[in-house]
C-alpha cells in the first residue's frame, strides 16, 4: 500500500505552461524534483502539444486556477514575440501571479516589467519543414538539444535561478523575477567541469547550437525553394548532433578523472554537490 507524502506547511505550488515546444519543455518539470521525493513543491502542467497560437495560448492562460492556484507560474514557448505566446503574457501579467518566461529567443523580448524571463539560444529550434521533419526526426532532434542544455550548463543554470525563488517564497524574502538571456560564459559555469578540454568542447557546443537556431530560421522562413531549404535544415540538425557529441565527449573527460559535478536535490529542496562517484553528498 503506498502512503501519502506529507508536505511542509511551507509548501510552494509551481505551475507548468507549456505553449508550443522547446526541448527544454520535455523535461522542464523534473529539474526541480529528479527522483520525485521533493517535499516542498508542488508541481502541475498544462500544455498545448506543439501548437503555440492565440487560441492555444488564451486556453493557458484561462485555465491556470485548474493548477491548484499557484505560487509561481513557468512559461514555456518558442519565440515570446509571436503571436500566441504575446496573447499569453498579456493575460499572464493580469493575473496577479509571479510568471517566468522561458523561450528560445528573441533576444529583444517585449514582456511587461512584472514578469521574468530566461531567453535560452542555445535551445534552438527545429527545421520544421514537412519534406525533412517527421517524428523520427523531431525526437532525435529534441534529444540532442537536452544533451547541449545539460552538458552546457543552461538548463542547471536556469533551474538553479528558479530554485532560488522557491525558497525566497518559501522563506517569505524577498526575491526579484530573471529578466535574463543566457550566455555562453554565464551558462557554462553551472555545468562545473574541471578539465579545460572538457569545459572548451561545451563551449564551442552553446555557441553551435545557437547557430543551428539561425540556419533553421534561414531554411523555414527565408527561403522558398525546396532544393534551398532542405540542405540547410539538414545541415543545422546535423550541426546539433555534432554539439551533442561535443557535450558526451565533455562528459567522458570529467568521467575519466572522477570529477562529474553532480547537484542532487534533498528532500526539502536544498541543492548539494559532489564530484567522486564513490561518495555521498555532504550533508
Amino acid at each position: 500500500m503506498s502512503l501519502p507524502i506529507l508536505f511542509c506547511d511551507s509548501l510552494i505550488k509551481i505551475g507548468i505552461l507549456k505553449c508550443g515546444n522547446i526541448a527544454l519543455s520535455t523535461i522542464v518539470e523534473l529539474l526541480f524534483d529528479e527522483r520525485g521525493n521533493r517535499e516542498n513543491v508542488q508541481i502541475r502542467v498544462l500544455g498545448t502539444g506543439a501548437k503555440m497560437g492565440e487560441c492555444e495560448a488564451e486556453y493557458l492562460a484561462k485555465n491556470v486556477s485548474s493548477l491548484d492556484e499557484p505560487d509561481l507560474i513557468i512559461f514555456l514557448s518558442p519565440n515570446l514575440n509571436s503571436p500566441g505566446p504575446r496573447r499569453a503574457i498579456e493575460l499572464l501579467s493580469k493575473a496577479g501571479n509571479p510568471v517566468i518566461l522561458i523561450s528560445d529567443g528573441p533576444k529583444n523580448p517585449e514582456v511587461p516589467e512584472q514578469l521574468g524571463y530566461i531567453i535560452i539560444p542555445c535551445d534552438p529550434m527545429m527545421g520544421v519543414r514537412r519534406e525533412f521533419l517527421d517524428p523520427t526526426e523531431m525526437m532525435i532532434f529534441n534529444a540532442d538539444a537536452l544533451k547541449v542544455l545539460a552538458g552546457t550548463g543552461a538548463a542547471r543554470m536556469a533551474q538553479d535561478i528558479i530554485d532560488g525563488i522557491i525558497r525566497a517564497m518559501e522563506e517569505g524574502t524577498p526575491y526579484v523575477l530573471p529578466r535574463l538571456i543566457l550566455t555562453r560564459d554565464g551558462a557554462i559555469e553551472y555545468a562545473g567541469y574541471k578539465n579545460p578540454y572538457a569545459r572548451a568542447k561545451a563551449m564551442a557546443a552553446f555557441d553551435m547550437a545557437a547557430r543551428v537556431d539561425e540556419m533553421n530560421a534561414e531554411g523555414c522562413f527565408q527561403k522558398n525553394e525546396m532544393e534551398q531549404y532542405i540542405p540547410i535544415v539538414a545541415a543545422a540538425h546535423e550541426m546539433l548532433r555534432h554539439a551533442a557529441m561535443l557535450c558526451d565527449e565533455a562528459r567522458e573527460i570529467e568521467k575519466s578523472n572522477d570529477s562529474v559535478a553532480r547537484f542532487p536535490h534533498r528532500k526539502m529542496g536544498v541543492t548539494l554537490e559532489k564530484r567522486r562517484l564513490l561518495e555521498k553528498p555532504p550533508k
